[in-house]
């Protein structure tokens, strides 16, 4: 066997590229529920999305985005567990980050907004593929790369209270370039686990790597979008 784990030398290709589907049917199940409940916060209920964060105001905000938070571990949790649950916990995060993403989306203006996603899912393409094809260990920069979001997170944090401009655009870029990568490593990882497992891997780790997958397209986009609209 090649020294590399990463690199499949004899798996069923059918059955693999099956898998990718399953693990990207879930991802673009999360994506399009999140995209149609922002749609409709912003169309259908823009008047009652204006009154929450009106009403709410930063409190609201932040309830919301704890709840988020609880959810992911949640569904994490659930799906390490080989949990039947950890599906629903995941497309009701999709759900109601979907809210949350209408709040920010009314920042900017619809040509950023569309640039963006249109960034992100040609990126998310490439990184993808690269993943999934190259004979490279991935390994090692993906643990680089979860520790440099953590860093990310930390000057986020500080940020909050600096209000500088320039380091919150220095942010985006450096959270670009990190999603990016993770996205190529994620998608290696799911070839890995293929393979190590003869093709016999749980609907939880499935629906793991689909909200793992979701969440490395989200801030990707995010993060494009606090790009392009800085021109605005």
């Amino acid at each position: 066997m090649n020294d590399n784990p990463f690199v499949i030398n004899q798996v069923d290709t059918v059955g693999l590229n099956r898998f990718f589907a399953k693990i990207y049917g879930f991802v673009a199940a999360g994506i399009g529920l999140s995209a149609v409940t922002s749609f409709l916060a912003l169309t259908v209920f823009r008047q009652a999305t204006i009154n929450l964060l009106v009403g709410g105001g930063s409190g609201f905000i932040m309830i919301l985005m704890l709840a988020e938070i609880g959810l992911v571990f949640t569904a994490s949790a659930m799906a390490a567990k080989n949990s039947p649950a950890a599906l629903p916990m995941f497309l009701g995060y999709s759900v109601l980050n979907g809210v949350t993403i209408s709040f920010v989306l009314m920042l900017y203006t619809q040509t950023a907004v569309f640039n963006a996603f249109l960034s992100s899912a040609l990126m998310f393409v490439v990184m993808a593929v690269i993943g999934a094809t190259t004979k490279k260990d991935l390994s090692a920069m993906g643990q680089a790369l979860r520790a440099a979001l953590w860093g990310v997170i930390i000057a986020s944090l500080v940020n909050i209270f600096l209000g500088s401009s320039g380091m919150s655009f220095m942010i985006s870029i450096v959270s670009v370039l990190i999603f990016a990568g993770l996205i190529a490593y994620d998608n290696q990882r799911i070839r890995y686990v293929f393979e190590e497992t003869n093709g016999q891997v749980g609907q939880g780790w499935v629906v793991s790597m689909a909200l793992q997958l979701y969440l490395d397209f989200i801030n990707l986009f995010l993060n494009l979008l606090r790009i392009f609209g800085s021109r605005d």
